[in-house]
């Protein structure tokens, strides 16, 4: 049965960071490209970051190029997403999912979601 269990949330001061992470069940989840999206109250869900299976390629929204940062360690099964430089307009639900692509098509498997909110 596929799993995938983010964590990492929390509330954090605009400026501040965060790190987030996805364990993913079973292990070939470490076969498949995983990106991380992003939901705002009111708003479309949206593409924040996508990486592939070996963590050599790696894509971004152009709203967080240069603040967030994917990466992966297969011996875990668990995927990062390294969000710095917080901005209020970051506040949201963020999920992974896959399998992806680096385009940000979303994928078939999510998360539950973890809640990142970002105060001014």
């Amino acid at each position: 049965q596929v799993q995938l269990v983010e964590s990492g949330g929390g509330l954090v001061q605009a400026g501040g960071s965060l790190r987030l992470s996805c364990a993913g069940a079973p292990s070939t989840f470490n076969l498949y490209f995983v990106g991380w999206f992003r939901q705002a109250p009111g708003k479309e869900r949206e593409f924040v970051a996508a990486i592939n299976w070996g963590g050599s390629g790696t894509s971004y929204a152009d709203s967080v190029k240069g603040r967030f940062t994917i990466s992966r360690d297969n011996a875990k099964n668990t995927i990062y997403l390294q969000m710095g430089s917080l901005e209020p307009e970051d506040t949201a639900v963020y999920y992974c999912s896959f399998p992806v692509a680096l385009s940000g098509s979303p994928g078939t498997y999510w998360g539950q979601g973890t809640q990142v909110t970002v105060s001014s």
